[in-house]
């Protein structure tokens, strides 16, 4: 399948300077647990964000020796542009080119560092996005469909989830027979004509509960999963997970909806505490901001829910509609408090 991707030889560089925006996502089956070769240990969905994006420039010097230079915000980042460097090595057989020249790779996030959004699944997007319009420079006019499968493959080998962050809506990684056109390879859209228009209309803000780094990393979290006694359960529930949310989507059950989103973030925290050795990246707002939400609805009867990624801001899910006033009227005087410096992200999805 990988065949597919490999680069075509007949090239022609030249130094160029590309630029490319991507936005970040949220998982509501959650993607815990992978194999070699960034490859899923089950399928995910997310929500990609509107507004929460990395826009990235990229300068390539072509026939200088290889070396890579990144800035994020203005700064440089040495650390980072050493992980660009292997990463650029890794993926060499898919755009033969990319080691003929020097990058200057400049970087900004229209969100705040560490606040619970992936500027991994944003980031190695952009940066996919500019090697594509590269590698099209290069070796020639491409498929439109063609160029952004390749750009989410290319993402997916930096980060995982980055390879859902190449399509807007809801965006499937990992191959389920709920979606015929899955792959573990790259991402794909789910169906349009099978997503009730209820989902259409979603807001995500995000609570900073905490906006310190994470006491262990994604990548370690997901190391931890190859020990877990509970992986290969976790693994099927994700897939049994994925049939009930095809359902949902279609007749636009928002109660099973927001109890199936819930249940898969939870289920995440979980898998880390059920680890070796256990961790724990839920923080005391986080379970908070968690009660407060429960006892709202069981009291209002509104559609304000939760998801949590790797860590311990939490991300509010609530529709845009009649409803939407009044539940902003309650976060903004019920749950805000909770958070490390009244800190929120307040975006949406809108397909």
């Amino acid at each position: 399948m990988t065949n597919e991707f490999l680069g075509n030889p007949n090239f022609n560089i030249s130094s160029q300077t590309v630029s490319a925006s991507c936005p970040s996502n949220i998982a509501l089956i959650k993607y815990w647990g992978k194999y070699e070769n960034q490859i899923p240990a089950n399928p995910s969905i997310s929500y990609t964000l509107n507004h929460c994006k990395t826009n990235t420039s990229m300068e390539f010097l072509a026939d200088e020796k290889f070396s890579v230079k990144t800035f994020l915000a203005g700064n440089e980042e040495k650390k980072f542009a050493e992980k660009i460097e292997k990463y650029f090595k890794d993926i060499e057989p898919f755009l033969p080119w990319i080691l003929k020249g020097k990058y200057i790779i400049k970087t900004e996030n229209t969100f705040p560092h560490s606040s619970g959004i992936a500027s991994s699944a944003s980031g190695f997007g952009a940066i996919a996005k500019c090697l594509m319009d590269l590698d099209e420079e290069f070796s020639g006019k491409m498929d439109a469909d063609f160029k952004l499968r390749k750009a989410s493959f290319i993402a997916r080998l930096g980060s995982g989830s980055a390879c859902r962050s190449l399509y807007d809506g809801l965006v499937v990684w990992g191959e389920t027979k709920e979606v015929p056109t899955s792959s573990d390879l790259f991402a794909v859209p789910y169906p349009n004509d099978e997503i009730h228009s209820v989902f259409k209309s979603f807001n995500d803000w995000v609570l900073l509960i905490h906006e310190g780094e994470k006491s262990v990393s994604s990548t370690v979290g997901h190391g931890l999963m190859k020990t877990n006694p509970y992986a290969e359960r976790r693994f099927k529930e994700a897939h049994e997970n994925f049939s009930l949310l095809k359902e949902i989507l279609k007749t636009g059950d928002i109660s099973r909806f927001m109890q199936l989103v819930e249940h898969e973030a939870l289920t995440l925290h979980a898998m880390m505490m059920m680890s070796e050795p256990a961790f724990i990246l839920m923080k005391t707002g986080t379970l908070e901001v968690i009660h407060k939400i429960w006892n709202f609805r069981k009291e209002t009867g509104l559609h304000l829910f939760f998801t949590l990624d790797a860590g311990a801001n939490v991300h509010l899910l609530f529709p845009e509609n009649a409803e939407a006033d009044k539940i902003r009227e309650f976060v903004v005087k019920e749950l805000l408090q909770h958070t490390q410096n009244g800190g929120v992200v307040k975006d949406e999805m809108r397909f």
